[in-house]
């Protein structure tokens, strides 16, 4: 390559509208090659440096650390210098990891933005209230966290209960934030997350329902197991706003209790089954929140125990 064809690390700098200190980083790491050293042993390039420093420049733009920039580099180097993207190379593997990884921290930017606006809209009164709900969920890396909900139910279900069965009811209950939440979403998702989070001490009545109760010969991980059908066998029910009635969902609900009980489903067992639902301790207040948080197109298995319990009476 000619001399007049050869630029200082300075010229090429001015050239790429980067810093020379930027040029002599990536040089250094082998990210930019270096046509010829001068006399006095300065670095010289050429126009093929110049190409490769606007890909840097825009490969950094988007993200992308120095390792994930030279990866693409060297397989740019080993490729046929079409400049086309290989399905499954480097360029495609690198946007992948950076889309994972600005998921998270985009909709942990919208809970914050959505926290700031209910700070920002409340009276004085609601302020200090409010601001102590939400710091509580909001971070800056990530949506809030579910881990609490998931502490709460573990807590309140039966002990040695299988872990699919365990897996199954938490998929259930614990409801996810949304990545772009609403107003209410965020406030009832904050509201719910200090409810679990506070001591349930006379939350719950006399504690646990009744059915949890192992040493009288029930068997929660068949109750809940028939549960999760009865509440699906509800829940078109309740979207199709439907008064509580007798029926197939009903019947499951009754079988799901007399076969954990290992007993017939028989008119008196509905009825001291009544009696004792009507007497076991609730978490009403969880299953609200829980629906201002995933609409009314998802019904809760609170909002179908509730209507399942209506129907038996």
């Amino acid at each position: 390559m000619a001399a007049d064809q050869l630029w200082t690390i300075g010229e090429l700098a001015g050239r790429a509208g980067v810093t020379v200190k930027a040029v002599r980083f990536y040089s250094d790491r082998g990210l930019l090659p270096e046509a010829a050293r001068s006399a006095g042993g300065h670095r010289r390039y050429g126009p093929d440096a110049l190409e490769r420093l606007r890909t840097i420049r825009s490969l950094r733009a988007l993200g992308m650390g120095v390792p994930e920039v030279a990866r693409v580099l060297r397989e740019e180097g080993d490729g046929d210098g079409a400049g086309g993207m290989r399905a499954g190379g480097a360029l495609e593997d690198a946007v992948a990891a950076r889309l994972r990884d600005l998921g998270p921290r985009l909709a942990a930017l919208r809970w914050q933005e959505t926290a700031l606006r209910l700070l920002h809209d409340c009276g004085p009164g609601e302020r200090a209230e409010r601001l102590r709900l939400l710091g509580a969920v909001c971070t800056s890396a990530a949506p809030p966290s579910t881990a609490a909900m998931a502490r709460f139910w573990r807590r309140w279900l039966p002990p040695r209960m299988p872990a699919r069965t365990v897996a199954r009811i938490l998929d259930l209950s614990v409801p996810q934030p949304p990545d772009d939440p609403t107003p209410e979403q965020a406030l009832a998702f904050a509201r719910l997350h200090a409810f679990v989070s506070a001591d349930c001490t006379g939350r719950t009545g006399s504690g646990q329902p009744a059915a949890h109760r192992t040493d009288a010969g029930h068997r929660p991980a068949v109750l809940y197991q028939g549960l999760d059908e009865a509440y699906a066998l509800a829940a078109p029910q309740l979207r199709a706003g439907r008064a509580p009635h007798t029926g197939e969902a009903l019947d499951c609900f009754v079988a799901a209790y007399a076969t954990s009980q290992q007993v017939r489903d028989t008119p008196a067992f509905r009825s001291g089954l009544g009696t004792v639902l009507a007497a076991d301790p609730r978490i009403d207040h969880y299953w609200e929140l829980v629906a201002r948080i995933t609409g009314p197109d998802r019904p809760t298995p609170g909002a179908a125990h509730a209507w399942l319990t209506a129907a038996l009476a």
